[in-house]
């Protein structure tokens, strides 16, 4: 069997030792699956998520890795998983779903319904609004995420999706003042605002600040709800060559900076998309104190 070095793998240093341990797991458990493997592995260094849950799904990656470099052997694959984001249908545009023109003052339709709606029943036609009227359509969110649908007198009106935040902004990243470490550690006390529509039917100003304004209020809560820890601050990306974020400035949202332009695996340092601008929005007077915790 090969022997290795360290190996750096979502934050945890791998060390020879370590190898060792997984190599003996796998021998004391000849006739476990993989699954099986990698949740007593996740046992036995307490790997968990925020929510207590085991982080099974990183131990398997790790353990495919080890397997992959020649440094364990797993057993045969016994079972080929499907993957619902893979498998799953863009939800249909629905462009009959529509609705009278809905015209006021705001306060003439005061006090909105916000629904929480992922895991319900109204989650596919969230996903139909976003599909028929956002200009970059529907895209399923991946990780913790939340999708509210917003009603004023019973009528739909905006659409918001909330989802973990990316793992490095530099400019979002000075703001907080956190280094590497309490990053990786914090990362999941923030949200990031995906998607937000105001649907076209709707036609009230000063309507898409205020719903900021109002799901701030709420979002750590149900956030806690769901996934048993807080959120801190909100972040969002705005496209300078179509928008002027002018909702979220008016909801006193912050300019943080611009974006590079890299994306999130970029080995190259070169720019191969377009700049955006990053907006946040802090929860809390208190926020940097609580985001760079230890």
């Amino acid at each position: 069997m090969k022997e290795a070095g360290e190996i750096r793998y979502r934050g945890r240093t791998i060390i020879a030792e370590d190898i060792e341990f997984i190599r003996g797991l796998i021998a004391e458990h000849p006739s476990a699956s993989r699954r099986m493997l990698s949740e007593e592995l996740c046992r036995a260094w307490d790997w968990r998520q925020q929510n207590g849950e085991l982080r099974a799904m990183v131990a398997r990656g790790l353990m495919l890795l080890l397997q992959r470099s020649g440094l364990i052997e797993l057993p045969a694959v016994r079972q080929v998983s499907r993957n619902p984001l893979v498998e799953r249908r863009k939800p249909a545009p629905s462009p009959f779903l529509t609705w009278a023109p809905l015209e006021g003052a705001l306060a003439e339709i005061r006090p909105l319904e916000f629904r929480q709606v992922r895991r319900s029943g109204e989650e596919g036609l969230f996903g139909s609004f976003l599909e028929a009227y956002h200009y970059l359509g529907y895209t399923q969110p991946v990780g913790e995420h939340l999708k509210y649908l917003i009603y004023a007198r019973g009528t739909p009106v905006a659409c918001m999706a909330w989802s973990s935040a990316p793992r490095h902004i530099g400019c979002r990243d000075r703001f907080i003042g956190w280094s590497s470490e309490v990053r990786r550690r914090n990362i999941h006390l923030l949200a990031y605002n995906t998607r937000y529509l105001i649907l076209p039917w709707a036609k009230v100003p000063y309507l898409a600040s205020h719903i900021l304004s109002e799901v701030a209020r709420r979002i750590s809560r149900d956030w806690e709800a769901l996934y048993r820890h807080p959120v801190h601050f909100l972040e969002t990306f705005v496209d300078p060559e179509r928008f002027r974020g002018t909702c979220y400035r008016a909801a006193n949202w912050i300019r943080l900076g611009i974006t590079t332009g890299r994306g999130k695996n970029d080995h190259t340092y070169k720019a191969n998309r377009s700049l955006k601008e990053v907006l946040g929005y802090p929860l809390s007077r208190d926020f940097r104190e609580k985001l760079c915790a230890p």
